[in-house]
């Protein structure tokens, strides 16, 4: 089995082709058009809060700790101490709300430091 072996930089060819600053083109465009929907939505807690609880449950998955949506959702709509949730959903229910924290954190700050970055950690 080959290693990867990372190169030294500067790399010694241009990543800056015409397909790649086509596609940077496009994805600039996409971007703008998200942030004009984004400020459409009265309340992007909304958003945000089904966007980590997706992001949570599929990188939580890669541990191995699985739940269904189901689950989350009803987690998620009532008060951890109501629901009587299993450990993977509980533990995907905390993913989340480190990332909202985080999320909320590098808004006010506008900028990640690895203050916020220990902050997320800590939840």
């Amino acid at each position: 089995m080959n290693k990867y072996k990372i190169p030294y930089l500067p790399l010694s060819y241009d990543l800056e082709t015409k397909a790649v600053l086509k596609q940077l083109n496009q994805a600039n465009k996409r971007l703008a058009e998200l942030k004009g929907v984004a400020l459409t939505i009265p309340n992007e807690n909304i958003l945000v809060s089904t966007l980590t609880l997706q992001e949570a449950k599929d990188s939580s998955e890669v541990e191995n700790i699985v739940t269904t949506q189901d689950d989350l959702y009803q987690g998620a709509a009532e008060s951890l101490s109501d629901f009587v949730a299993n450990a993977a959903t509980k533990e995907v229910l905390n993913y989340r709300e480190a990332l909202q924290q985080g999320f909320h954190l590098i808004k006010n700050k506008g900028v990640l430091t690895s203050s916020v970055i220990k902050e997320i950690q800590k939840i």
